[in-house]
């Protein structure tokens, strides 16, 4: 697949397309100069060893370590400045870790975890709230080279037993509870009944003991945090060098159904690429905060709450809570309190801000915000206009995934500041061969011709290796859907316009086949969404007799009361029914329009299209451990009659 850069746009000095275009036709040279972002132990031999396709082995020969171009290495510049910022609003505390202070306690995780016995190459699971021993922990993992699995915080214990069972780590970091909107949410029992239930038994577990929430410890297998803690106290802890291509961590991807499936990142690869991007697409300014507002359970913390800002010498956020808690104000005055320039979140986040009281938005001195960078989802444009109005910043949509680790596309305002366009991630980011696919031929769709978004081999640097103990799995899954080739699939439909901008459409899996008629979900959500008393949309195919599926819409109203009443129930109905017929016509009608408060989201914000589908069809919804809020579930029940 040849590469094909955005074209040039009538502002564009040309830069972008230089720089992309080289990343992809000399990703060597190219990459070798990105490694210049980060130290080395040792030099690399081989930049790239693509000798055994779909597998990209990255900076071969080269030793490095991740917690050293995290912390250490700025300590002579930025010891005394804070490199850590710590703020919950659930237990209502603030602490800010200097870079020194980081570098402490990052040794003392690393001592502790030598003295429960873990080594080189081992995995540690780590299951825990938004706190800073999670940070500390990680931290120390890639210090001694062993590797880290970050559960989600609360998974339900059948969903944490089979976790345990593919990483086999030999200790578990965990906490006593995590706390949210105020709601105490005990991790002890969860994380006894997981050990019970799996077949691998860890043979240590650190609890870290937050006091809310009382528990039992096992006799000879759980060690208290604050002892051990207090027993390390001024170890010295040198980093452990280790090869580009070692493994620095297993990331399991939400939703998984069966054995679960671990995202395996190495390490050299993924610290130049998260260099690469904190400088050309997050416009990273070394010394000052950068808030990403996910959870180190998602690959987003990974890669903007722990790695990158702390590789860009930036201070990160790290935030325990809501976005409208204590009021929907919080997310701004941390930006204040703390001079944030650079901000990550998700576009759920921003419509549930959006339904808050205006005067948030102008409450705060929010003038230190360079830019807010939104991803997770795709970036409707009722959001995207009104976010952007509202603070008066750049917003920065980004697409990518936990497997690749870091965006595929997006505006990179550190090469060339583009212009964005409403409703489109951006261009392909430098390094990712991307392009838009025929499902059946794998060649190239014509422009506004909707295929499915594909990455060209060898993936750069930074994306996954492998699943985790299963090389064939990573293969079938991600390296099969052509028969024509082999091609990296995201598994998202998608079109490419005239000036080269990606749009994303929705997932493959998310098409509804009505009567013979394919029909992306994303594209009737796209069309309620305008609107104007939709607050919010989910649209799933619902199984039919007569036309094979049919779209079913679940609909959050900006104004309830235009609702509250059968009658006015149905005449909001028609009016949505009206719109979808007016835009799309009347194969793209969904068959039924279901008024509802919430909808069901995984903690990360994704909306749980198949539960939702599921519980329309009568079926199981399956695993529900990610769900935020299961009332939501019941609600939806409720209303389609389940």
């Amino acid at each position: 697949m040849s590469a094909q850069p955005a074209k040039k746009l009538h502002q564009s000095d040309g830069a972008y397309q230089r720089f992309y275009e080289e990343s992809i036709r000399n990703p060597k040279g190219f990459w070798s100069r990105q490694s210049e972002l980060i130290d080395w132990h040792k030099p690399f031999d081989k930049v790239l060893d693509d000798s055994k396709p779909p597998f990209a082995r990255w900076f071969v020969g080269g030793e490095t370590n991740l917690c050293h171009n995290a912390v250490d290495r700025h300590l002579a510049e930025l010891g005394d400045k804070p490199g850590l910022i710590f703020v919950s609003t659930e237990t209502d505390t603030e602490q800010v870790y200097t870079f020194n202070m980081l570098h402490d306690e990052v040794q003392r995780a690393a001592a502790m975890l030598l003295k429960l016995g873990v080594k080189k190459g081992d995995v540690v699971l780590i299951y825990m709230p938004m706190i800073s021993q999670a940070a500390f922990t990680m931290l120390a993992c890639t210090r001694i080279g062993a590797i880290h699995s970050v559960v989600f915080g609360g998974f339900a214990s059948h969903s944490l037993a089979s976790r345990i069972d593919d990483a086999k780590p030999v200790v578990i970091v965990s906490a006593d509870a995590g706390s949210r909107a105020g709601k105490v949410v005990a991790y002890k029992p969860l994380l006894d009944e997981a050990i019970k239930t799996a077949r691998h038994k860890p043979a240590k577990v650190l609890m870290f003991d937050r006091g809310l929430a009382e528990f039992t410890r096992v006799e000879g297998r759980d060690e208290d945090y604050a002892s051990l803690h207090k027993a390390v106290a001024g170890t010295k802890v040198p980093v452990t060098w280790l090869k580009a291509t070692d493994t620095s961590y297993v990331l399991y991807t939400s939703g998984t159904t069966g054995k679960p499936k671990g995202v395996q990142r190495d390490v050299g690869g993924y610290a130049v690429a998260l260099a690469a991007s904190m400088k050309y697409i997050f416009m990273a300014e070394k010394g000052t905060p950068f808030f990403s507002t996910s959870d180190i359970g998602w690959v987003v913390g990974h890669s903007y709450i722990i790695y990158g800002p702390l590789i860009a010498g930036m201070s990160t956020v790290m935030y325990e809570g809501l976005p409208i808690r204590p009021d929907g104000g919080i997310w701004w005055k941390i930006v204040q309190d703390y001079k944030v320039t650079g901000m990550f979140s998700a576009p759920t986040a921003v419509r549930v801000l959006r339904k808050q009281d205006p005067k948030f938005l102008t409450q705060y001195d929010i003038s230190s915000l360079k830019a807010l960078f939104l991803a997770g989802e795709p970036l409707d444009e009722p959001t995207a206009n009104w976010i952007s109005g509202a603070i008066g910043k750049p917003v920065v949509d980004n697409y990518w995934q936990t497997e690749t680790g870091w965006p595929i596309l997006a505006i990179q305002r550190g090469v060339e500041p583009l212009d964005a366009k409403l409703g489109s991630p951006g261009v392909p980011v430098f390094g990712f061969n991307v392009n838009v696919l025929n499902e059946d031929t794998a060649q190239p769709c014509k422009v506004n011709e909707k295929g499915v978004v594909a990455i060209e081999g060898p993936l750069p640097p930074g994306c996954m290796q492998t699943v985790w103990g299963d090389d064939e799995r990573f293969v079938k899954t991600y390296w099969s859907s052509f028969a024509a080739r082999q091609v990296y699939s995201t598994f998202d439909w998608g079109i490419r316009d005239k000036d080269g901008y990606f749009f994303i459409l929705g997932r493959t899996d998310d098409v509804i086949n009505v009567a013979g008629h394919r029909l992306g979900t994303r594209e009737i959500e796209e069309c309620i969404s305008s609107h104007p008393n939709v607050a919010e949309v989910a649209v799933v195919g619902v199984a039919d007799q007569l036309k094979g599926q049919v779209a079913v819409a679940f609909v959050i109203l900006k104004d309830t009361t235009k609702a509250d009443t059968p009658d006015k129930s149905m005449a909001q109905e028609g009016d949505i029914m009206k719109l979808v017929d007016g835009q799309l016509g009347a194969v793209a009608r969904p068959s039924r329009v279901y008024f509802v408060s919430v909808l069901p989201k995984t903690r990360s914000g994704k909306l749980l299209r198949r539960a939702i589908q599921a519980v329309c069809e009568g079926r199981d919804a399956g695993d529900m451990s990610t769900i935020e809020d299961p009332a939501a579930l019941a609600q939806l029940k409720e209303r389609v009659g389940r």
